[in-house]
């Protein structure tokens, strides 16, 4: 079977992680992109939190990546393969954040990015497109203004749903730990999103743009209608 027959294969019948990496070990190479596409994403998230920069995370997320393909014969399957992974990728995040603090160039400069949080699938129109990107933004700049060590524990927690178990393995941290900085993270993030917001309240609710258009061109339609039927008077 050729190595998309055999991708299509491992999707089809639901190969798990374990499953992936054994086949891996034993010489079917070409699988470890399947483990690649389920956590791209996730390691992505987390390099990002952690160094607030596209670029750098990508780097982050290849070097995490080849450093597990070349420690495979270390996982020893005590913690589900994406902790593990993960961990690798957050070690070398954390790498990168204290070269940078060494040489002085430790910045925390905003970065257009993906939006971490999720929405609902739906078909929106313009305006509410334009509502849900304005508040993935201010969703994804309250993550990043956090401490570093309250960042990664959120985005793990909240985003990427892990448990509290996995997060602490990833992080090397203990579950209590874990608990704490969530805790604390997400009080952190009450009081940024209250200031930010509180501070737009007269702007909330808008109405205009499209909506604001189509409501006008409706009452238009309608009183041209209404014109048109009223009987005349001789």
């Amino acid at each position: 079977m050729d190595t998309i027959g055999i991708l299509e294969k491992a999707k089809l019948e639901g190969w798990t992680d374990e499953e992936v990496i054994e086949r891996v070990k034993a010489g079917d190479t070409a699988l470890y992109e399947i483990v690649m596409r389920r956590y791209n994403q996730r390691l992505y998230r987390v390099a990002r939190a952690i160094l607030h920069d596209d670029a750098e995370a990508e780097d982050v997320m290849q070097d995490a990546y080849v450093r597990a393909y070349q420690h495979l014969s270390q996982f020893a399957g005590r913690a589900p393969f994406s902790a593990w992974l993960t961990r690798i990728a957050v070690n070398e995040a954390l790498a990168r954040l204290r070269s940078r603090s060494r040489t002085g160039q430790l910045e925390e400069a905003e970065q257009e990015g993906e939006f971490f949080m999720t929405m609902a699938e739906t078909s929106p129109d313009p305006e509410q497109g334009a509502s849900r990107a304005e508040l993935g933004h201010l969703l994804e700049e309250a993550v990043l203004g956090l401490p570093q060590q309250f960042r990664a524990v959120v985005i793990l927690r909240d985003v990427e749903e892990l448990t509290t178990s996995e997060t602490a393995v990833a992080l090397d941290l203990s579950e209590e730990n874990v608990k704490v900085r969530l805790h604390r993270g997400h009080a952190l993030l009450r009081g940024w999103l209250f200031n930010r917001v509180g501070a737009e309240a007269k702007n909330a609710f808008p109405f205009m743009g499209v909506r604001c258009d189509r409501v006008v061109h409706s009452v238009l339609l309608r009183l041209a209608n209404l014109s048109s039927d009223k009987p005349q008077i001789h």
